[in-house]
């Protein structure tokens, strides 16, 4: 008999978690105007808002803090976190931050101005805001496929070469500061870019005389699909194949809080000391010296401790699979989700799944909402509040896909709490037909307005 599949740890501690009643959470909501972000965490009995700094971190990493060196500057953990990340990633230089939106607050207050166009494949919405607030462009060049969810297509985060070519070739080199590349990308699902997008597009950025940076927050989740997906990789280890994909990028940003499995953290990763030098002025202004920068000793230890543990086979097979669990019980329901699973979240069609809500009422919204009110799981939108207004028309923009993302956080819950976030998704879609209402905004930020937006029902 041929032995099941178990996790790769044992656990050593445990947090109680309260179950509420749906009144109890029906007032909640209410009293949070409808923004999953306003509610308490212990309102919550099944956090998926984020995967972002939710992690249970190892003995290894607890141990590492305890060795932490908290000096102001020339720290020993702000150099055991230099050695990791070239040794990973092979960036001779790199800037600590405190996390992944501070590293790119530092790198685009350094190269992006005005009326600069910066293309790649679904910004994230921290990008896509810090590109938006200097009053620049990002540009979408992903792949087709990537807004079909039943498309199986193995890698949805690659980006379109010909949509990239024909923005390069429409503006001049100068207008063009870096080409993003997200890995994995997370608007469109959590889907993996391939090694052979990779190179493409790093041959055509050199070709163009512009530098590729990878907003490298699940950096390690990708690389795991390489492995299992394409062609020549099966055989490699994680770090063999993360060694090679940063040959395809000149600068990096990082969100340490994913796959660095640390609760804290970020880092900009350069190979130019020209432009290290120069980012470490506005590091210093916006975090700290440039061998803390925002972080403290212990913070920096667990990091790098995290980052190898983040990189081995076991670990990503044990958490990804954990994500497909949940994604094939919803399938098995009828329930329309982004196809293939993606490596931190499932994503449920919510346009699909509500037919009857309008876009212009927050239909992913509504369903987060739908989901909190009926088993105490939050979600959270990846639609048209994230996708955020024109900054010129300052009308709505309305994204191809209407998701409400799952987001796993890693090591934390086992696969019976994935059985209740099945079950009371297949609870509400059985129900789907009577929810016919939406939301309206009462009250919205002039950017990134999905964090602190306050909503109110349709009449």
């Amino acid at each position: 008999m041929e032995l099941p599949f178990a996790e790769s740890y044992k656990m050593k501690m445990v947090e109680p978690i309260r179950r509420s009643t749906r009144m109890e959470r029906e007032q909640w909501i209410s009293s949070a105007n409808y923004n999953l972000f306003n509610l308490k965490s212990d309102q919550v009995f099944i956090d998926l808002l984020t995967d972002s700094g939710t992690g249970a971190m190892s003995d290894r990493q607890w141990a590492a803090m305890m060795l932490g060196d908290e000096s102001y500057a020339g720290a020993s953990s702000y150099y055991n976190l230099k050695n990791a990340i070239e040794k990973i990633f092979g960036f001779p230089y790199f800037l600590p931050t405190h996390q992944g939106r501070a590293a790119e607050n530092v790198l685009f207050s350094t190269l992006v101005k005005q009326s600069d166009i910066v293309p790649g494949n679904s910004h994230f919405d921290t990008t896509k805001g810090h590109i938006e607030f200097r009053k620049a462009t990002a540009v979408d060049c992903t792949i087709d496929e990537a807004f079909d969810i039943d498309s199986p297509h193995l890698f949805k985060g690659d980006i379109d070469l010909e949509k990239l070519e024909n923005v390069l070739r429409a503006h001049p080199r100068e207008s063009i500061p870096f080409i993003i590349v997200t890995v994995t990308c997370n608007s469109s699902g959590g889907q993996p870019v391939s090694m052979k997008n990779m190179r493409e597009v790093y041959a055509m950025a050199l070709q163009y005389g512009i530098p590729v940076c990878f907003d490298s927050a699940r950096f390690a989740e990708n690389a795991y699909f390489i492995k299992l997906r394409e062609e020549g990789y099966r055989d490699k280890s994680i770090k063999e194949i993360v060694s090679e994909m940063y040959t395809y990028a000149d600068m990096t940003t990082m969100s340490s809080k994913k796959d660095g499995i640390v609760n804290m953290g970020g880092f900009i990763g350069l190979r130019s000391e020209e432009l290290f030098r120069r980012a470490s002025t506005f590091n210093i202004m916006f975090e700290g010296y440039i061998t803390y920068g925002g972080m403290s000793g212990r913070d920096m230890n667990a990091l790098a401790t995290g980052l190898d543990e983040g990189t081995e086979f076991e670990y990503l097979e044990t958490r990804i699979r954990q994500v497909e669990y949940l994604g094939n019980l919803l399938i098995s329901y009828g329930i329309p989700i982004q196809k293939p699973i993606g490596g931190h979240a499932v994503f449920v069609d919510a346009k699909a799944f509500l037919p009857k809500i309008k876009q212009e009422e927050y239909v992913a919204q509504t369903l987060a909402i739908e989901l909190y009110k009926e088993a105490g799981v939050r979600g959270v939108e990846i639609g048209t509040l994230l996708a955020d207004r024109d900054p010129l028309t300052r009308e709505n923009r309305y994204p191809g896909l209407e998701l409400l993302r799952l987001a796993i956080p890693r090591r934390v819950y086992t696969n019976n709490h994935m059985d209740v976030v099945a079950a009371g998704l297949k609870n509400v879609w059985d129900r789907r037909n009577e929810i016919t209402r939406g939301y309206n905004i009462a009250w919205e930020a002039p950017i990134m307005r999905h964090f602190t937006v306050v909503l109110e029902k349709t009449k």
